[in-house]
């Protein structure tokens, strides 16, 4: 998937993210057939989250790195943005660039981002094979693991976490479930 950075004039970045509806109707339902629930899944994907998060909530995404991956994104925002801007606060962006075999992580508070957390103890993503990404919610951090093995912490630059309400990926995966 091609991506473009573009800058606007505030200096907040572009995120070129079709709209779409932000209710639980982006979730399969048990009727749905398999189809359906893959063209709801399909990547730019952004949901609802439900009561939004709190500590003891976890998000879990699961999925296929392509087999020729560039890049790809998760973020969890306060509210949905629209197609060409994210919101003003997300509370965490992370980023996996293949190339460098880098997990970027930061926060954008009230339209500013803040620095980028780099470190990791291991690069976890191999192309064409599955993942499964846990973000759990504590009180004072988000603590991520891949394929169960933690991976960082990145701590809290928003506190009101009931308002992180919103799931965004995009780039170089295939989701295959969102739990």
């Amino acid at each position: 998937m091609a991506e473009t950075q573009r800058v606007t004039a505030q200096g907040r970045k572009r995120w070129g993210i079709p709209q779409r509806g932000v209710t639980d109707e982006n979730k399969p339902s048990p009727c749905s057939s398999d189809r359906d629930a893959h063209r709801n899944l399909a990547v730019p994907f952004r949901g609802h989250i439900t009561g939004g998060m709190r500590p003891g909530k976890k998000v879990v995404v699961v999925g296929v790195v392509d087999p020729r991956p560039d890049r790809f994104y998760i973020a969890l925002t306060c509210g949905c943005g629209t197609s060409r801007e994210p919101p003003p606060d997300v509370a965490l962006e992370l980023c996996v660039r293949f190339r460098d075999r880098q997990v970027l992580r930061r926060a954008c508070v009230s339209g500013s981002w803040g620095d980028v957390d780099r470190a990791v103890p291991f690069f976890p993503f191999i192309r064409d094979q599955p993942f499964k990404i846990e973000i759990h919610c504590e009180q004072t951090r988000f603590r991520v693991f891949v394929d169960g093995q933690q991976l960082f912490d990145f701590h809290h630059r928003l506190t009101s976490l009931s308002d992180i309400d919103t799931l965004w990926i995009k780039g170089s995966v295939t989701v295959t479930k969102l739990a």
